[in-house]
């Protein structure tokens, strides 16, 4: 009983850690990937009722110190998936994210790194800003005093903290194209910053797109968020 609960732990911790690395370099693909995270909870669950058994009717046999491991194994093993099983529901099933809802950015150099990309460059349509506007109507156009100039150069300074791979960086146009890089599985979301001018005010407006998934569990919109923050600090 022992090695059987030390066995499906380890099962279960490997059936989470393995599919990222193994999809982010290319050795298994996107629904496999996934349906292990599922397979985890299912063997996570059952290695804990086995330990479970263990504890009330083998007490005297228990090693503890595997114990505990193997209870960690297995509670990491299911408690990963279904928090993220959890996020998934609770954000909308989108993965196209523009402050700007009306004209979104459009991707120049990236449209070309995009071409088999599974999601097309191309905005994805009034379905998506309807749902983008009631579960995120706070990210909207920003509004500046700065320069151009000034703005431009806090933008891509923003962008090369946060450790984006800078695409281009287009000044004359105002257009910034930028690809950030999952740490997991290696998602690659691109984005675009386009900067404006009115008058004496300058509009800032961010989109950021996943290239493969229906569903980017809210990542598009955490990372324009994160990017604004990043430019107001410096601003």
């Amino acid at each position: 009983m022992k090695i059987l609960v030390a066995l499906l732990s380890l099962l279960a911790i490997l059936l989470v850690a393995l599919p990222g690395p193994l999809y982010k370099h290319q050795i298994l693909e996107l629904a496999p990937a996934f349906a292990a995270l599922r397979y985890a909870v299912y063997v996570g669950i059952a290695a804990l009722v086995l330990l479970l058994v263990q504890i009330i009717f083998m007490r005297k046999n228990i090693s503890w110190p595997v114990t505990a491991i193997s209870a960690v194994f297995a509670i990491v093993a299911i408690a990963l998936p279904v928090s993220m099983m959890g996020k998934a529901k609770s954000v909308p099933p989108i993965h196209d994210i523009s402050t700007d809802l009306v004209n979104p950015p459009n991707f120049v150099a990236i449209a070309a790194l995009r071409a088999d990309a599974p999601n097309p460059a191309e905005y994805a349509g009034e379905e998506t800003a309807k749902q983008q506007r009631e579960a995120y109507p706070e990210l909207i156009t920003e509004i500046y005093q700065q320069s151009s100039e000034q703005l431009f150069e806090v933008a891509q300074a923003a962008v090369n903290d946060l450790g984006w791979t800078l695409v281009n960086a287009n000044k004359a146009a105002g257009l910034i194209e930028a690809t950030d890089e999952t740490t997991w599985f290696g998602f690659k979301d691109d984005v675009v910053i386009r900067i404006s001018n009115t008058g004496e005010e300058r509009f800032l407006d961010v989109r950021s797109k996943s290239r493969v998934g229906k569903s980017d569990l809210g990542k598009n919109a955490e990372r324009i968020h994160t990017l604004l923050d990043a430019i107001n600090a410096k601003l």
